[in-house]
């Protein structure tokens, strides 16, 4: 497992210094998205949602780990695509601060099911986690992908992919 690559990138946004962290490790030997565009796609959701101060690591991992990250959080049993923690912020007006857990596996899956191609349904899961940890939420069902959060998570992918 390689140590978390933070952004060291000093992006400027409106005349003001964006101090966004992203941190990627993986448990996964092979995923189909590279470490840069895992990071693309987690900022470009930070801009759209104007958070210019935050941290946020992604984690790909596996089925089993997955599977325990459910049932101790969630109480679910079984591995999901995506779990995020929205740490919240340091003080007031300080840094929004989240973790994002993507299952390769059942990404893979996903990807089959839709018929899209696996790097994007990785992509989409960064996106989807992001918001979450920004405080966006979506009903479970149905209505999910016809939800604000999809549309806007649908809307940010298409500038990424």
């Amino acid at each position: 497992m390689r140590a978390p690559e933070p952004n060291r990138g000093g992006d400027r946004v409106k005349g003001h210094a964006r101090r966004i962290a992203i941190d990627i490790s993986s448990s996964v030997r092979r995923l189909s998205v590279s470490r840069a565009r895992v990071r693309e796609a987690a900022v470009a959701v930070l801009k759209a949602e104007r958070a210019t101060d935050a941290m946020v690591s992604i984690t790909f991992v596996g089925r089993a780990a997955m599977s325990e990250l459910n049932r101790r959080y969630l109480g679910h049993h079984g591995p999901t695509d995506v779990i995020s923690f929205g740490l919240g912020r340091l003080g007031k007006r300080g840094a929004v601060i989240g973790d994002v857990y993507i299952c390769a596996d059942i990404a893979r899956e996903n990807a089959r099911r839709q018929v899209v191609p696996p790097g994007e349904e990785l992509l989409r899961l960064v996106i989807h986690g992001t918001l979450h940890v920004l405080g966006h939420d979506h009903p479970t069902g149905d209505g999910r992908t016809a939800s604000p959060m999809w549309r806007r998570q649908e809307r940010i992918l298409a500038r990424v992919v």
